[in-house]
This record gives C-alpha cells, structure tokens and sequence, in this order.
C-alpha cells in the first residue's frame, strides 16, 4: 500500500499537515483527505505536486 504525507504550501512555509493518507478527494479548490485509519480533512487550495517516491503530497494554500 502507497500512503502519502501531505504537506500545505505558504509561501515559502511548508507544514506536514496529515500523515499516512491513503485517498485524495478534489471537488473545485477543496481537497478532502482520507487516513488509513478513516481520520478526515478538508482543506481549501490545489494540488501542486505527488511524488510517490518521496511519499508525499504537496497543496498550494488559497
């Protein structure tokens, strides 16, 4: 199984903002996240990058 760590974009801020997502949901600008263990979050931007070598996902913020 491929988990990702998602990461939102600032500027030039970065913050690990969930760990160990397994489903990525984008409806218009909001972004729903899904954890292995069924923990959720939404947040507001973009998806800028997935790299899953690296194991993680970058959102840019609105």
């Amino acid at each position: 199984m491929c988990e990702l760590n998602v990461f939102l974009l600032r500027g030039d801020e970065r913050e690990r903002i969930m760990d160990s997502v397994a489903k990525i949901i984008v409806e218009g600008d909001s972004i729903e996240l899904t954890g292995i263990l069924g923990d959720k979050m939404t947040v507001g931007g973009s998806i800028k990058e997935i790299n899953f070598s690296r194991g993680e996902a970058i959102i840019l913020a609105n």
